[in-house]
């Protein structure tokens, strides 16, 4: 039971990000109007894209998260993990409240090359404790790299 619940908790800590950048999506009132009015890469996928790729990917983080709880490795063995897994959440939260809160594209872009960068220190670290964390990471950096085009995109388009 206690495994479980585990789990669970590791599921519901990687969608804070979402939670929270769902405040400033462009289903939330003033945002919608803004974003549907910037010229787009062509290969932007329709809203519903982004909803089910981000629940699948906050859910492989989750997992991944899982299995570093879950290792018998020392806590301080996993103190670096656990501070780049919460590093990356707080900017992928961040780039949320930049680009459709603010509407600041290029901080948005910046931030995104941040992401991408501890995103990968962060599976890098993951590695020595859980081959399969690790591996739990790759489609999530594949799609910070494709958002990074489309972020990229709208930066030069606008």
């Amino acid at each position: 039971m206690k495994k479980f619940l585990m789990f669970i908790l590791a599921i519901v800590i990687s969608f804070i990000p979402g939670i929270i950048g769902g405040f400033f999506s462009p289903m939330s009132p003033g945002a919608n109007e803004w974003y549907n009015a910037l010229n787009q890469s062509a290969l932007t996928p329709n809203g519903w894209v982004f909803v089910w790729a981000w629940i699948i990917l906050y859910t492989l983080l989750g997992i991944a998260l899982f299995l570093i709880m879950n290792n018998d490795k020392t806590r301080q063995s996993k103190t670096k993990a656990y501070a780049l897994f919460v590093s990356q959440m707080c900017l992928n939260a961040l780039w949320s409240y930049l680009f459709f809160g603010l509407q600041f594209v290029g901080g948005a872009l910046l931030c995104l090359v941040a992401l991408i960068a501890v995103a990968i220190w962060m599976m890098v670290a993951f590695k020595p404790i859980s081959r399969a964390a690790s591996y739990l990471v790759w489609p999530y950096l594949a799609w910070l790299v494709f958002a990074l085009y489309l972020n990229g995109t709208v930066l030069l388009l606008n």
